[in-house]
């Protein structure tokens, strides 16, 4: 396509630019299974109207004042070289902490720019590449998931996801096979006025094991972005997966995460979203738990200010019996911010001696900031145990007194009675080398108040 027609495909916006840049993603020679894939996403999206806070799960977040996709264009910059001399200097930063891993990625402006991976797990089978070299490399496996978790008719703006990704992330680990390490992904976006959509599928086979961190990041824009992501997770008989999702993107950026994932018999899939930056953040996650004796541990932690707001929409899916589901959200809102969580948990007919929990707790740092919570159970046998609990407080005037005794002063006392309110999501995922990178975040975030 040349350059006149890509600034033109540009100028049109994301809700235009399906049919304009068709000839683009015929060029990437995708599969014509994935090409009907997409043309059926557009379709469902173009019929789809944009949710409204007519609708309980969007009761909060009205996308109608808070996302314009008109004004947002596709990317249209080249793939930046795999030469880390050459990326902003900031994302060389973030990955400082990142050295030790089982493999890399760093994706730029939608575009993986660099993988590797330790040698060793590469023999045992281990596939991390983009998702655009698992089409060819890889095709069944990819064909047989994506887009079968996290389906287009999932919503409006996950079908625009699959309309429209441009890239993403490929995991396959092999039976039997387990990392020691976690997964580093770094993604950098760099251009206001634009719309990114990527994809992340990772498939364990039975008794397997993988950690994968994902790490977002960018500086403040003056105008909108977005940054969309569909995650898919399958954990086979016995397979483990850790999936961690840190958030620190600028200002000015809308950040949407669609999560979806399956846990077979005896599975286990934990996941942690920490929510730091951006100015509108929304997670969709539904865990399903398919087979007995499958498990999900669900952590989130968020710390806003100014006036950024978090929006949380989770569900526990509990079909078979013998599961267990744990949730446990907590944040800390400072200035304007805002943040709602909402949450259920269905034990569907027949799914007895289910042990499902959901928690939400919100620690409000000012006169300005508020947090709404709406756990809910939908229970459909009679052999469970459930419960759902939600507090909003103030801090803790007793403990801040108390350590101002001892010698700190207003200012160290609120960073360490709100460090110590949020390390308790951090305890519960001790992932190497995460707990201190999420704990310094928080700290960099707390120091503007020095």
């Amino acid at each position: 396509m040349s350059d006149t027609a890509t600034a033109a495909t540009a100028a049109e916006g994301v809700t235009e630019a399906f049919n304009a840049g068709a000839v683009e993603r015929l060029a990437l020679s995708e599969p014509q299974w994935l090409r009907e894939a997409r043309d059926g996403a557009w379709a469902s999206y173009e019929q789809t109207p944009l949710p409204s806070t007519r609708l309980e799960e969007w009761r909060y977040t009205d996308l109608r004042k808070v996302l314009d996709l008109s004004s947002l264009r596709l990317p249209t910059s080249s793939k930046a070289a795999d030469d880390p001399t050459q990326w902003p200097a900031r994302l060389r930063e973030t990955m400082e902490l990142d050295h030790t891993a089982s493999g890399h990625i760093v994706l730029i402006d939608g575009h993986v720019v660099h993988t590797d991976i330790d040698p060793a797990l590469a023999e045992q089978g281990v596939v991390l590449d983009s998702l655009h070299d698992a089409l060819d490399k890889h095709p069944e496996l990819v064909q047989e998931h994506l887009g079968s978790v996290v389906p287009a008719s999932d919503g409006k703006l996950e079908a625009l996801n699959m309309a429209l990704w441009t890239d993403g992330i490929f995991v396959h680990v092999p039976k039997g096979v387990q990392l020691e390490w976690p997964i580093r992904v770094t993604r950098w976006i760099s251009t206001e006025s634009t719309a990114y959509f990527s994809r992340v599928l990772i498939v364990a086979e039975r008794h397997s094991q993988v950690s994968y961190v994902d790490e977002v990041v960018s500086d403040d824009f003056d105008a909108q972005s977005l940054m969309s992501s569909a995650v898919e997770l399958v954990a086979g008989d016995g397979a483990t997966v850790q999936y961690v999702n840190l958030q620190r993107a600028g200002r000015g950026t809308f950040v949407h995460s669609a999560q979806r994932t399956l846990a077979q018999r005896d599975a286990r899939i934990d996941t942690l979203n920490v929510g730091l930056g951006g100015s509108v953040h929304r997670v969709d996650l539904n865990a399903r738990l398919l087979g007995s004796g499958a498990n999900s541990e669900m952590l989130g932690l968020y710390f806003g200010d100014g006036n950024q707001h978090f929006d949380f929409n989770t569900s526990q899916d509990h079909t078979e019996p013998n599961t267990g589901s744990d949730l446990l959200y907590k944040g800390a809102l400072d200035g304007d911010s805002r943040a709602v969580f909402r949450g259920i948990i269905r034990v569907f007919p027949g799914a007895q001696r289910t042990d499902a929990y959901q928690t939400n707790r919100n620690l409000l740092l000012s006169g300005g900031a508020r947090a709404d919570s709406l756990p809910n159970l939908e229970i459909e046998a009679d052999d469970v145990r459930c419960s759902h609990g939600a507090t909003v407080g103030e801090l803790d005037a007793d403990a801040k007194f108390y350590l101002m005794s001892r010698g700190l002063d207003r200012v160290q006392a609120e960073r360490l009675v709100v460090l110590g309110f949020l390390g308790e999501v951090l305890g519960k995922l001790p992932l190497g080398g995460v707990v201190d990178k999420v704990t310094g975040a928080i700290e960099e975030k707390l120091a503007q108040y020095d």
